[in-house]
């Protein structure tokens, strides 16, 4: 969370802008890819995997009679016709190559998974451990022995053995292995966002001690694994209603194909059941049926393109639904590191007072902003005049909203935020002074943060901390305000400096002066008004706000609390990734919506297809717009084009549909546009180009 004082996040040294710039994931080794899909599409034909997609089931079912038919023709009464174990043998070649297809694409969308799986457990080895025993010895046990509670000591060269803490030491580490990432981290103890390790990263200069932190096989990179890999993978809700869908209109399709013999023999026409099965299968949402799991596999694939680990297929379609989004202001909103600028001195107190107080205050502060008060100081000549070893370093509090030192001679020193600095010389018996608040507006309305310091009962002075905002990132909320969600700015500045910010950079709202509580009510609120939340943290005070949270994305540089209270982890530590996330999220629904229109438009073109040469002895043919040569191709062209078109969508459905920052209403318009009416348009030509084939290699 924001503070009000010296609280800034150290940064981890990558360039990331304010869009996220897109990292990938370790790289996968894509070889053999296609070649385990296809191995993999006949393994899914077993007939208990089949009958969890109902669509493609009834398809499975109909391939399973056709080839039946194949063998007799007459096996559900006499048939009439010319080639008919031909006819019924290309149907059901047809109807089976249909299921393969559905299963392929599956099947790529967890291969690359399972690819991205294998890549990651490459890293992961039996390494030897440096186990540090109460005595102060050290035993060299493997990585597997370790358990949560246990201290290793790692230093140059060493791989980290297992999730843990530092406890001691400074060092940098390489994470590539995780983050894909060559710019080596910072670890040290004692901070929130850099004191965590994972197991499996080098470390590559210096020593640390390390507190391990998870049991073995429940580490990162196994959870990383075993999320990525999906095996698992649970439908998400969004998913589950969808797949209802499809079975009843499958089943609505069912009856309708039933009732057709008797109409067809009352019009002298009989149908053989071949052609029904054919129908139905043409009819059905199969492009849609078939594509549907690979859609959700592939929306969470697209989530660890951006070096982003989903625990579930419901967080990543429930970034889709985001209403709010709540960010913390440093490091998200504004670039994170506020420099000191200025100190301006109040109470008749010269430059070099309040520079002297403020060094003193900010010695044991070793944040950014702390550093950036003592080289402001230091430059204006200021030294210090007591001893460090006999002084008290008094750290910051999100309840004091205060930091400083107590001093050898018994004085204290303070900065903090304006309000708690006041109270803070009143239970001195100090005064305050009409000065201190014209600094304090006279920063805040320039957007900077403004820091009282003071020294006992008397305030010297105040600190002019600079925030600079992302360039680019008040175009990145106007476009979700288009796409309807609103953002939220949480931060523990004063509400003048606060406005100043969020006026800059375009969000909806903000909290000024926010404390760890106030995430979690401005959650509750929000949800209580049906609206789905999603925000970002990396602190061990973040993890309850992470967990009430829809979507919680924790930074990975943060504690193992936020990792496991969020259902999101960003390995590169960039909290802007959230507004990418949420627009994958968005993108994964705009596929599923766009594709399911496409499918249920195709039915159109296929039954004009069908339907007028089945009935071509009842004078119908005027129906057959298409000028089809006769049943057999007519049913030979749609089913045809019923199986390439799912193979051919695989692309679009694991790439997703190009998200556009529009509202719910235009993307609505525009899939009905472009997916709909294009959905309804290409199957006529398709269709009528495939029956010119099929007639021509005489197939039918």
């Amino acid at each position: 969370m924001d503070s009000a004082t010296s609280t800034s996040k150290p940064p981890r040294p990558r360039p990331h802008g304010p869009r996220g710039d897109r990292k990938h994931t370790p790289k996968v080794d894509t070889k053999g890819l296609y070649k385990r899909a296809i191995k993999e599409s006949f393994v899914k034909l077993k007939p208990r995997v089949m009958l969890k997609n109902p669509v493609m089931f009834v398809v499975y079912v109909g391939t399973i009679v056709t080839i039946l038919m194949t063998f007799d023709p007459n096996l559900f009464g006499p048939v009439q016709g010319e080639n008919l174990r031909f006819f019924n043998g290309l149907i059901a070649l047809i109807l089976f190559f249909t299921v393969v297809f559905a299963n392929f694409a599956e099947a790529v969308a967890e291969g690359r998974g399972k690819a991205q799986a294998d890549a990651l457990r490459s890293t992961k080895s039996d390494t030897i451990a440096k186990k540090l025993l109460p005595d102060g010895s050290i035993q060299e046990i493997s990585s597997t022995q370790l358990h949560r509670g246990d201290m290793v000591k790692v230093v140059a060269g060493d791989i980290i053995p297992a999730d843990g803490e530092v406890l001691n030491g400074v060092a940098s580490v390489d994470e590539s292995a995780i983050t894909g990432e060559s710019a080596p981290v910072l670890k040290e103890p004692g901070s929130d966002v850099a004191s965590s390790v994972t197991g499996g990263t080098r470390i590559l200069s210096d020593e640390l001690s390390i507190r391990i932190t998870a049991d073995p096989g429940k580490g990162f990179i196994d959870r990383m694994i075993a999320l990525v890999e999906g095996a698992e993978r649970a439908k998400t809700p969004n998913e589950i209603a969808l797949t209802v869908l499809l079975a009843v209109l499958t089943l609505v399709f069912l009856f309708v194909v039933a009732t057709l013999p008797p109409v067809a023999n009352y019009v002298s026409s009989p149908v053989s059941i071949a052609i029904l099965i054919a129908l139905l299968v043409a009819l059905i949402p199969t492009t849609i049926g078939g594509l549907l799991s690979a859609i959700g596999i592939a929306g969470m694939d697209r989530v660890a393109q951006f070096n982003v680990i989903a625990t579930s297929g419901r967080a990543v379609e429930a970034c889709g639904d985001v209403n709010t989004l709540i960010l913390d202001k440093t490091g998200t909103i504004t670039l994170g590191n506020r420099l000191a600028e200025e100190f301006v001195p109040v109470n008749g107190h010269s430059m070099n007072d309040i520079a002297r107080v403020a060094l003193a205050a900010s010695v044991f502060d070793n944040t950014p902003e702390g550093k950036s008060i003592v080289r402001l100081a230091e430059k204006l000549g200021a030294t210090v005049d007591f001893d460090r070893n006999a002084a008290e370093g008094i750290e910051f509090s999100a309840k004091t909203r205060m930091s400083g030192t107590n001093l050898p001679d018994g004085s204290e020193v303070r900065k903090g935020a304006v309000g708690a600095i006041k109270g803070f010389v009143r239970s001195r018996n100090g005064k305050e002074t009409p000065e201190l608040d014209a600094a304090y507006e006279r920063i805040s309305q320039l957007g900077g943060t403004p820091l009282a310091v003071a020294l006992n009962g008397e305030i010297y002075g105040v600190i002019y901390l600079k925030d600079i905002v992302k360039p680019g990132i008040r175009d990145r909320f106007d476009q979700l305000r288009r796409m309807g969600v609103r953002t939220v700015m949480l931060t523990g500045d004063n509400r003048v400096t606060a406005s100043v910010i969020a006026q800059e950079a375009g969000v909806d709202d903000f909290i000024a002066e926010a404390t760890p509580e106030d995430k979690i009510e401005v959650i509750q609120r929000e949800q209580a008004q049906g609206k789905i939340v999603a925000m970002t943290g990396d602190g061990t005070n973040d993890a309850p706000a992470l967990a009430q949270a829809n979507v919680g994305v924790a930074m990975n540089s943060g504690t193992q609390a936020a990792k496991e209270a969020a259902n999101m982890v960003d390995l590169d530590s960039d909290p802007t990734k959230l507004i990418d996330i949420v627009t994958i999220g968005k993108q994964l629904l705009i596929t599923r919506g766009a594709l399911t229109t496409f499918s249920i438009a195709n039915d159109i073109a296929k039954y004009f297809a069908i339907i007028p040469v089945i009935f071509a002895s009842a004078r119908l043919e005027s129906l057959n717009i298409m000028g089809l040569t006769s049943t057999n191709s007519a049913v030979l062209s749609a089913l045809i084009y019923n199986a390439l078109v799912i193979p051919a969508l695989i692309p679009l459905a694991l790439t997703g549909v190009k998200f556009r920052p529009l509202s719910a209403n235009q993307l609505l318009q525009r899939n009905i546009l472009l997916y709909g009416l294009g959905g309804v348009i290409a199957p006529f030509i398709a269709i009528k180009l495939i029956d010119l084939v099929v007639t021509a290699v005489g197939l039918a």
